[in-house]
């Protein structure tokens, strides 16, 4: 089995890579057209379709991962957080094969493509040794809820990519109005967000290729409900300089980084979730990464990272933005609604006797259910279509990601296994 499992992750490096590659093609097939001695038309035509077939043997060879690693450990791989990212990434690709078959328009692709790199690299992070599963896990209903819950998140993901493609497209750089001001300084925030997501991949590959370490030892005190006090005493090892070190902790060993000696600051007591004080100082390192890279593209650019997209999106026209993106979401409601809430209620009760227990992960699910419910009620009764439905649907995204990775960071719960790293 070993064997297997090897191979299961040579191949899903080369799905990284063709992934890669095709956002490059999409790139070439919507910017070239304009440099092209030919026929524009022709030129997107024959890259568009080069680009889709690299992205789709991409996603074959993600598949062929996916497979590999369940028959090699044993069980289906969605039961930690490298193995539930890889196949969300796995979901967006999908979502994005099937809206891309239905419309044809290879600018999708342009921001799909690297959210679904963002994705795979994130997972990357994460052990990626198979863990055996714990009892709570040991459930056909495990494979129904949290596939389905990723695929309903996956479409989510891609409306995201196209609410984002449809604001590009219809903010106006130009203008100097106060209201103009306001929508291009809104979409540069988003952008600038991006960039800390990329500034986060660099801190944490550039820590970890240097192999930096410092470990501490933290004790934590807990009081159960009956007044009985214990503590645990653990050690916490950090790949990243200790901006945060852990609440309640002393260094054990840490290497150098600017003269650094311990950690500047100490996490809050009330951040409970697992490995929290390695989390926010991975949050905190991948701000100043952002912010020096944000910087570093400015200065080179000399104009807003939204101006410099802007021109990318005039081939599309906007109401097929908002239409396309307010489908992907419609598709994805019902499968997160099955995915989400009704089966994760089905395999909360088999797992622990009740159906509903206010755990942080089903409030933050059901957040994101309610969001989608108001998303689509404002988009059918109200008539929020434009501008509106388009930040709702960048929001939205920003809502399914804090449910996924921003619980664990704060709040203790019975899906806090999901977390570790």
């Amino acid at each position: 089995m070993s064997s297997l499992l090897t191979f299961s992750s040579d191949i899903f490096l080369v799905a990284f890579f063709l992934y890669c590659f095709g956002f490059i093609f999409y790139i070439i097939t919507v910017a070239g057209a304009k440099f092209s001695n030919r026929d524009p038309k022709a030129h997107i035509r024959r890259w568009g379709r080069i680009s889709f077939v690299v992205s789709l043997l991409g996603f074959i060879s993600h598949l062929t991962f996916f497979i590999t690693r369940w028959i090699g450990g044993g069980h289906i791989p969605t039961s930690n957080m490298y193995e539930f990212m890889t196949f969300l990434a796995m979901a967006v690709m999908f979502a994005f094969i099937v809206v891309y078959a239905i419309y044809r328009k290879p600018l999708i692709g342009v921001f799909t493509l690297p959210l679904v790199v963002f994705i795979v690299a994130y997972a990357s992070v994460f052990p990626q040794e198979v863990q055996p599963l714990i009892p709570a896990l040991n459930s056909y209903w495990l494979k129904i809820h949290v596939t389905t819950a990723a695929l309903g998140e996956a479409f989510f993901g891609v409306g995201f990519a196209l609410s984002l493609m449809y604001l590009l497209r219809t903010v106006d750089f130009k203008e100097t109005g106060a209201s103009a001001r306001r929508s291009q300084r809104w979409i540069e925030l988003v952008m600038f967000v991006g960039i800390v997501l990329i500034g986060f991949l660099v801190s944490v590959f550039a820590f970890r290729a240097a192999g930096y370490e410092a470990t501490f030892t933290q004790e934590t005190v807990s009081i159960s409900d009956a007044g009985v006090e214990s503590s645990k005493v653990e050690d916490v090892t950090y790949t990243t300089p200790p901006i945060f070190k852990p609440y309640n902790s002393q260094v054990t060993s840490m290497d150098s980084f600017l003269g650094m000696k311990d950690g500047l600051f100490e996490t809050p007591h009330w951040m409970q979730g697992v490995d929290a004080a390695r989390k926010l100082n991975t949050i905190v390192w991948a701000i100043i990464a952002g912010l020096i890279l944000y910087g570093l593209i400015r200065l080179v650019i000399r104009k807003p990272i939204a101006a410099v997209i802007h021109p990318l999106t005039r081939a599309i026209d906007p109401d097929d933005l908002d239409e396309i993106s307010y489908r992907a979401i419609a598709i994805g409601y019902p499968i997160f609604t099955l995915g989400a809430l009704v089966f994760a209620m089905i395999w909360a009760y088999e797992a622990w006797s009740r159906f509903w227990g206010w755990d942080p992960k089903e409030v933050w699910a059901l957040i994101t259910w309610l969001y989608y419910t108001a998303f689509l009620h404002l988009r059918l009764s109200r008539g929020w279509h434009g501008s509106k439905s388009a930040w709702l649907g960048v929001i939205g995204f920003i809502v399914v990601m804090f449910t996924l990775v921003g619980v664990n960071l704060v709040l203790v719960g019975l899906h806090s296994y999901a977390g570790v790293d």
